[in-house]
């Protein structure tokens, strides 16, 4: 026994070094499961689309039931964490301007770029038999207003968790380098079930990003080009 603690110490595991990190990689997890299975549109179709509609419309209401359960699994309960087990600030997590002077630059030619890959990837047929998530975006400009809004709502989750509360929150622990790759690493397996280029491409984007949000200390240059990355794909999809 005593060869297994000195092994495998409980107390180690959780001391002020450990803490935060391991709070941080045994929440990410079941977080993410408990999105994947319970705030997705599968999910709302088979148990909810009888008791909750919005805008008249199944379809849209499974959208944003799937939008609305990344942004509050995502992103509100990580800031509670921060906020009330970290204790705290969120501008240590990248919730604040930030160094603005290059970001913003910088975000317009990352931005320019992925327009002209979301345009190129709007010809394929993986990407158009996946996209838009709601299919009914493309009736009309109003309802694509409505589908760009649901989908910053989801980006902002996304963002805050990897790369504000996990690429934030392990970079004491594991580096700046090591903290990204993990964000990178754990970002990727969760897009699996997506055309295969997207899964390899968010590899690329997780560095990025990630480089763009520590760079800069605000995740509001990955929410942005992330969402015009997002919304037109859409849009060339839709009306291309």
């Amino acid at each position: 026994m005593n060869r297994f603690e000195n092994f495998f110490s409980l107390p180690e595991l959780f001391s002020k070094e450990n803490k935060k990190p391991v709070i941080i990689l045994l929440l990410a997890p079941l977080v993410l499961t408990t999105w994947k299975y319970y705030g997705s549109k599968s999910f709302y179709l088979a148990h909810l689309s009888d008791k909750l509609v919005i805008f008249n419309s199944v379809a849209m209401t499974a959208e944003w039931y799937n939008y609305l359960s990344a942004f509050f699994l995502l992103g509100i309960v990580v800031i509670a964490v921060i906020k009330f087990i970290f204790k705290e600030s969120l501008t240590d997590y990248g919730l604040q301007i930030g160094d603005w002077k290059f970001w913003i630059p910088a975000a317009l030619v990352v931005g320019a770029v992925m327009v002209a890959l979301s345009y190129s990837s709007a010809k394929d047929p993986q990407y158009i038999a996946e996209y838009p998530l709601y299919k009914g975006a493309g009736d009309s400009m109003q309802m694509f207003a409505i589908h760009a809004i649901a989908y910053f709502i989801f980006y902002f989750g996304w963002e805050i968790f990897f790369r504000g509360f996990m690429q934030f929150g392990l970079t004491d622990r594991f580096g700046v380098w090591g903290a990204i790759l993990v964000q990178v690493a754990l970002s990727c397996i969760v897009h699996i079930g997506k055309p295969d280029s997207e899964i390899y491409s968010s590899i690329l984007g997780g560095l990025v990003w990630g480089i763009m949000v520590y760079r800069s200390k605000s995740i509001w240059p990955s929410i942005t080009t992330h969402w015009i990355l997002g919304i037109s794909l859409d849009y060339f999809i839709c009306f291309g």
